[in-house]
């Protein structure tokens, strides 16, 4: 608030879903950069402010299909935020992630990336938890699948 630096995230993501939803209705507005930065100084939240707005962006479009951007974005944002958990809290949204762009996103060449971005992800969180076999998979599905 002012110049103390100081927000309420309730604020910050009420903001942030009227942005959204205006880029949704007339496609004006910055979709779903508002989620992610600063709406005064465009500089990117971090931290503890990014991580709360990664949840509530969640909680926000968790409801909506998998193949709406917004849902989508939502857990990609959610799956960049959550490396400040623990891994066993981790796990389970970087393991959606990676089912949601599979099942939805596997036959187009950016779909693809995608996956491999996913991939990489669980990959780093399953070693973190000690599970080096299963990591051990998915990187070799990786390092097969990114061009020459």
């Amino acid at each position: 608030r002012g110049t103390m630096g100081l927000a309420h995230v309730a604020c910050l993501a009420l903001r942030a879903e009227m942005e959204m939803k205006e880029w949704e209705d007339w496609k004006t507005g910055e979709e779903f950069a508002k989620w992610q930065k600063c709406f005064d100084c465009g500089q990117e939240f971090h931290s503890a402010v990014q991580f709360a707005l990664g949840w509530a962006a969640w909680k926000t479009y968790l409801g909506r299909p998998g193949t709406d951007l917004a849902h989508v974005l939502a857990l990609d944002l959610l799956a960049k935020v959550i490396r400040l958990s623990p891994a066993e809290e981790a796990l389970p949204v970087l393991e959606a992630r990676l089912a949601l762009r599979q099942r939805y996103w596997s036959n187009d060449s950016d779909g693809k990336e995608c996956i491999l971005d996913a991939q990489r992800n669980l990959a780093g969180c399953l070693v973190a938890l000690g599970r080096r076999d299963e990591a051990l998979v998915l990187k070799r599905e990786v390092y097969a699948g990114e061009p020459e």
